[in-house]
Parts: C-alpha cells; sequence; structure tokens
C-alpha cells in the first residue's frame, strides 16, 4: 500500500507526535488514540489491511509535516481523517484493479481450459470413431450429417442402403451413439490418469 513511500524518520514520527498532542505531552497516548481511531475507521470501510492502512495514512501525515513545517487551519485528528480518506479510496481503486485482474486471468484460464478440454474430446471421438469397423463409421457419420430436411433425406438414403427400416435404422445409430459417448468417456479418463492431457 506505501507505493515505495519511504517509513518516516525518528525525527519526523516525533514531529508528528509533537504536533498530534497540540502543545500538551501524552507520552504516545494521543498518537496510539488516533491509530486506533483509523484502524476503526478502515475496518468499518471492510478493509482487511485496517491496521496497514492505518500507519499508511499516519505515515503520510507525518511526512507532510516534515516537508511543510506545520499543517494549519484544521484540527490534527480532521486532517488524520481527511488524508484517511484518501487512503482509503487509492485502497479501494487498486483492490477493483486487482479483482478485474483476477477475474480476467480467471476467465482466460477457464476459456483455455473450456478450449483444451473440447479438443482432448474431439481427439478421443477420432480415436473412437477409427475403433469402430467401417460400415459403423460411415453410418454414424452420415447419420448426424445435414440440418432439417437434408438429414430426414439422408436418414430414408441411408436405411435404404443398408436394408433397414427408419426405426431399426434409430436403435443402431442410438446404439453406435451410447459406445462412441462410453468410448470418449472412458478415453478422456486414461488420458487424465496417463497425464497425456497436461503435456
Amino acid at each position: 500500500m506505501t507505493d515505495g513511500l519511504r517509513d518516516p524518520t525518528a525525527t519526523t514520527f516525533h514531529g508528528l507526535l509533537s504536533w498530534l498532542d497540540e502543545g500538551h505531552d501524552s507520552r504516545g497516548a494521543r498518537y496510539v488514540e488516533i491509530r486506533r481511531r483509523l484502524v476503526g475507521y478502515f475496518a468499518r470501510k471492510s478493509c482487511d489491511l485496517a491496521d496497514a492502512l492505518a500507519d499508511e495514512t499516519l505515515n503520510r501525515v507525518a511526512r507532510r509535516l516534515a516537508e511543510e513545517g506545520s499543517i494549519a487551519g484544521v484540527a490534527p485528528a480532521q486532517y488524520c481523517y481527511i488524508v484517511a480518506r484518501f487512503v482509503f479510496h487509492e485502497h479501494l481503486r487498486e483492490s477493483n484493479r486487482r479483482r478485474a485482474a483476477a477475474a480476467d486471468l480467471q476467465a482466460r484460464a477457464a476459456a483455455q481450459s473450456d478450449a483444451v478440454a473440447a479438443e482432448a474430446r474431439l481427439t478421443c471421438l477420432d480415436r473412437c470413431l477409427d475403433a469402430l469397423d467401417r460400415d459403423d463409421r460411415s453410418l454414424i457419420l452420415e447419420y448426424y450429417q445435414g440440418e432439417a430436411r437434408e438429414r430426414i433425406d439422408r436418414r430414408r438414403r441411408l436405411a435404404s442402403r443398408h436394408a433397414l427400416t427408419a426405426n431399426a435404422l434409430m436403435i443402431r445409430a442410438s446404439r453406435l451413439r451410447v459406445r462412441l459417448e462410453q468410448c470418449v468417456v472412458e478415453c478422456g479418463a486414461h488420458d487424465r490418469q496417463t497425464g497425456v492431457l497436461s503435456q
């Protein structure tokens, strides 16, 4: 959260303590109290880094004091809350950027994983088709070719060519499809077990 900003030196820190005390030596009690309030402020904003953000706020106030010598026109506690709001908004923007980047990476990984899985299924389907005898392979490929009316006409010709009724052709194609689906599942499980997909 510090984005490379340096922690205050001992001299700078003593300057901060003196400024917070407003001329009364509280022996650091005022610093502890304001820090506790800042932690509470960030915690109420649901920041999981409330302690670090409170420290960052006080570090920035200390550096401003060191650079300018004083901060006039506003009470120390009030000024700390002004700086805390800036720190909170910066933290919010950074968190949103990180979440967006993480979501993008996750989406890319999921898409890549889906593409790899789809490619693996196609590879398995090719293997399973190759394992069928030529007639069964030709029948199942032709059975699912085309769309709508073209598919109906194709299946009619296919049934005639194999001397089957439309119902018998449907049953045979359905059995072949079940065999192929089972084969693809087993092929995928085998490839995952042997690490083929991770190469």
